[in-house]
């Protein structure tokens, strides 16, 4: 591949798609993990169809989640349209992390001999267009002088590396709890929800990128939530949790603002 050459052809999918563009709501939805294709010009990366559909490729029901939670809040949101095995759209481009050769305990066989042209293109046209467009909008907002609240949404595998996690959802945070803290004493109030705090994952400036480049770097108030995706792959859970985290986001939102 030459520095020139475009990795996505002309009648692929954009890198993006945003969903309430004219959103009224504070809250700003991010998605980095909503899809799972692959360019045609990287042939799969050598992964089969029935892998292309784990947890290793995507992030399942984030995206049915997201789309109905901004329908619920009248809020912006933008999801990632490209497999995060192209090109992690929530890693720092160059990290390890970034670009993976073995994801949990699958062989990704395109992206072991990568060479620097063409980490780039995958960065170019598939991470830089979305984070672009996130840029653009909080611009734009920061300009209104709207209040913005940042929430990013993910989804966990129920079992990870043969153990079983408990959690229902997950609040993740670095150096700002605030939101994470208000939202987990709102969900803690059902006794029938396990919410992890920090868990099964947090969040730092090595292994993230959305939170720390615009929810602490611009200093608004953020969140990530990991949803576990047994309670999310249909649509019945998909509404319910889309509700509840409504709610408690509403309830959370307003005691911080006062």
């Amino acid at each position: 591949m030459h520095a020139d050459e475009s990795l996505l052809a002309p009648d692929e999918p954009a890198a993006f798609r945003v969903e309430r563009e004219q959103g009224q709501s504070p809250f700003f939805l991010t998605c980095d993990h909503a899809g799972a294709l692959v360019p045609r010009r990287l042939n799969s990366l050598g992964v089969s169809a029935q892998d292309l559909q784990r947890h290793i490729a995507w992030d399942i029901g984030a995206a049915a989640v997201a789309t109905k939670l901004a329908a619920r809040l009248d809020a912006f949101l933008i999801l990632q349209t490209w497999s995060r095995l192209v090109i992690d759209c929530n890693r720092p481009p160059g990290s390890e992390q970034s670009i993976v050769q073995l994801s949990e305990t699958t062989r990704i066989p395109g992206n072991e001999s990568i060479l620097p042209v063409e980490a780039l293109a995958r960065e170019r046209e598939v991470f830089r267009p979305y984070h672009d467009r996130i840029r653009a909008e909080l611009d734009r907002r920061k300009a209104q002088h709207r209040r913005t609240i940042l929430i990013a949404v993910h989804s966990f595998t129920p079992c990870f590396h043969g153990t079983q996690r408990p959690w229902h959802v997950g609040l993740l945070y670095n150096r700002d709890p605030r939101l994470a803290g208000a939202l987990l004493h709102a969900l803690r109030a059902d006794p029938d929800l396990v919410v992890g705090n920090n868990e099964p994952y947090s969040v730092s400036d090595s292994t993230d990128y959305t939170i720390p480049v615009y929810g602490e770097q611009r200093g608004l108030l953020h969140v990530g939530i990991e949803f576990r995706q047994d309670l999310i792959a249909e649509e019945a859970g998909q509404h319910e949790w889309s509700e509840r985290l409504a709610h408690a986001l509403l309830s959370a939102g307003a005691e911080i603002a006062t």
